[in-house]
This record gives C-alpha cells, sequence and structure tokens, in this order.
C-alpha cells in the first residue's frame, strides 16, 4: 500500500471523525425500540459462541440441486497460516480506527501490512484491499448510500448479468416484518426501474415461533411476485443463509450458475456498510482464486435506524466474518472485538 495515499486517507478521517465517531451507516445510532432483529448473526465471546436474541432458529431449508462447480465455503483457508495474528492484529486496529481514532492508527495497521506482507505478497494485496475498502466503507464521511425512495442511481445498470441482491431479515412468527417489506419495496423500484436484470433474495428459516419453517427468501420471492408484479422468471432465492457472510457465499453460488458479474446490494441504510464489506472480501477472493470477477456497484437501501441494539455494531460483525471468511480458525476469531460489548 502507498504509505503516503494511506496516510492522507486516515488523516483526513481523523480529523473529521471524532465529531462523528459514533455515527454509523451514514446516520447517528439511536436508541433500539425495534420489535424485529435482522437474519440472525453469529459471533464468539471468549468461547462460547452466542446469537443476537432470539427464542428459536428451526433449521434451514436445503438447495436440493448441487451448482455444478466447487462452492465457496466460509472456512476455506485463504491466507497463510503465519499471517494469522497479523491479520487479527489488522482487523482490531481498523475497528478501533473506526470507534476511537487517534493519530497512532495509522501506524498501526501500516505496521500490519508490512507484518502480513513479510510472511507473504499475496496475504499483502489482499490486506491492502480489505484496509482501503474499510477506509471507503467505514472511515470516510461522505460514503454514498442511496436511499428509497429517491431516484435509482444512474450507475445501476440494466444487464442481464447485474443482479439486485436483496439481504433478508428475521421473520417474526414465521412472517415478514416491516423491515423487510421496506428492503423489498426498495428492490421492486429498483426491478421496475432496470427491467434486464435478475434478482436474488437470500435468507433462510429464521425467528422465532416459526413453526412451519417459512424462508426469508421464500416469502420475499412470494411478495415480489404477488404484491409487486414481478416476474418470478427473474427471481432466484437462497433459502439457507443465517448470516450476512452466508448471504454473499450463497449469493455468489447463483452468480456463477447465472453468469453474474456486477451486483447491486439491497438492504437497511445501517446494515449496508457491513454488507458491503463482507461482499467485497468475498469477491476479491473470487477473483484471485477462482478467476471469477464479481464487480460491486451500487447500493440502494431501505432507510432506517437498527432497532435491536446489537446491529449498531456492524462495523465489529463486518470484522469477524471477514475473519471467518478468510478461513482464520475460532481461537483467532475469539480476540476480536466483541460486537456484544459495543
Amino acid at each position: 500500500m502507498n504509505r503516503i495515499k494511506f496516510r492522507k486517507t486516515l488523516s483526513l478521517f481523523l480529523a473529521l471523525s471524532f465529531m462523528t465517531a459514533a455515527a454509523s451507516c451514514g446516520k447517528a445510532p439511536v436508541e433500539e425500540t425495534e420489535t424485529s432483529a435482522e437474519t440472525t448473526e453469529t459471533t464468539t465471546v471468549g468461547t462460547a459462541e452466542t446469537e443476537a436474541p432470539t427464542e428459536e432458529i428451526l433449521a434451514p431449508i436445503i438447495v436440493e440441486t448441487e451448482p455444478p462447480f466447487i462452492p465457496f465455503t466460509l472456512h476455506d483457508r485463504s491466507i497463510d497460516e503465519a499471517n494469522d495474528e497479523n491479520f487479527i492484529s489488522l482487523l482490531t486496529h481498523l475497528v478501533t480506527a473506526y470507534e476511537n481514532p487517534t493519530e497512532e492508527d495509522d501506524w498501526r495497521i501500516y505496521n500490519d501490512l508490512e507484518n502480513i506482507q513479510a510472511v507473504s505478497q499475496e496475504d499483502y494485496e489482499l490486506a491492502n484491499f480489505i484496509v482501503d475498502n474499510w477506509c471507503e466503507v467505514f472511515l470516510y464521511m461522505d460514503y454514498n448510500v442511496n436511499t428509497y425512495p429517491d431516484e435509482v442511481p444512474a450507475e445501476i445498470p440494466n444487464s442481464s448479468d447485474h443482479a439486485l441482491v436483496i439481504l433478508g431479515y428475521e421473520l417474526e412468527n414465521g412472517q415478514m416484518q416491516d423491515e423487510l417489506v421496506g428492503r423489498l419495496n426498495a428492490a421492486a423500484t429498483l426491478a421496475e426501474a432496470r427491467p434486464e436484470t435478475i434478482i436474488v433474495c437470500s435468507g433462510g428459516a429464521t425467528g422465532p415461533n416459526n413453526r412451519e419453517g417459512n424462508t426469508e427468501a421464500g416469502l420475499m420471492r412470494d411478495y415480489l411476485v404477488d404484491e409487486c408484479g414481478i416476474d418470478p422468471a427473474r427471481i432466484f432465492i437462497d433459502e439457507r443463509a443465517l448470516t450476512t457472510a452466508d448471504n454473499a457465499i450463497y449469493t455468489f453460488d447463483i452468480f456463477q450458475e447465472q453468469g453474474i458479474h456486477s451486483m447491486t446490494i439491497v438492504t437497511s441504510t445501517y446494515h449496508i456498510r457491513w454488507g458491503q464489506m463482507v461482499y467485497r472480501t468475498l469477491a476479491y477472493l473470487y477473483s484471485v482464486q477462482q478467476d471469477y470477477p464479481i464487480e460491486d456497484i451500487s447500493n440502494y437501501c431501505y432507510d432506517t435506524e437498527p432497532t435491536v441494539s446489537v446491529y449498531r455494531a456492524g462495523h465489529r460483525f463486518a470484522a469477524c466474518q471477514i475473519a471467518e471468511i478468510l478461513g482464520l480458525p475460532q481461537s483467532e476469531v475469539n480476540q476480536l472485538p466483541s460486537v456484544y460489548d459495543y
């Protein structure tokens, strides 16, 4: 990474972020009173795995037909084992730079990058990519979040190799909550404006009292067809995902099946930065490891605040899920700042 470029980037952020360090996704978080929760995200505290509060999650419905390729799995190792601690240090310092910025942040991150490069040039290029995107997504104050019902951004293409990816949100009593309906209304506006694109709905069987095992993706498809008049032939579903990292992995499987090379993420405003980091990291690995480039084009979001307090820690979720995507062992992931302490 260019040292001068990085110092300028982070220094600009530091000058701005002391007044806005608590801001997330372009908006300051508020106390959460919402009755819903996003698709259950898991991480670890100490040595025990913990979930965002929910009474019950039924087993997800598994897609029966396997794709004609070897899909990426969550724990594929993507870096040299000797760099495990260096990547954990880097991710920790990126989280710190967002939460409590100091003048020493750029030096710590630069040293992490140097340590990674000393082990592997390929790992360094990956780490450099993560740092650049973290700066853009979490540290730049002018990161662009496109919100529904504002005009559809011109940069979103109308092409058959472009996908509109709708990220699910936890069900309540087996039914969609208002937040997921808001995401779907945003997606329907996009779909009408870009009729050549495909639509990917991602989300498994989640939430308390979901006795029938309804999936977020299945209900999303039904809503888009029955309520929004979307052609069902355009809609592809993943009914397995239970986390944002799952969303990325399983939708990328669909991308390969359908020849998709660019995408627009449709989610809530507070969730887009977290989602962008997970999707961009996986896209980098697909490009390098499988020679399958996928470009993250844009976003279009339902504008709302997080109504479950743990989702204020989207940056911490992002760091943990990036570590998991890189294949870091759970013992290393446990060292990252806990989402439940934020």
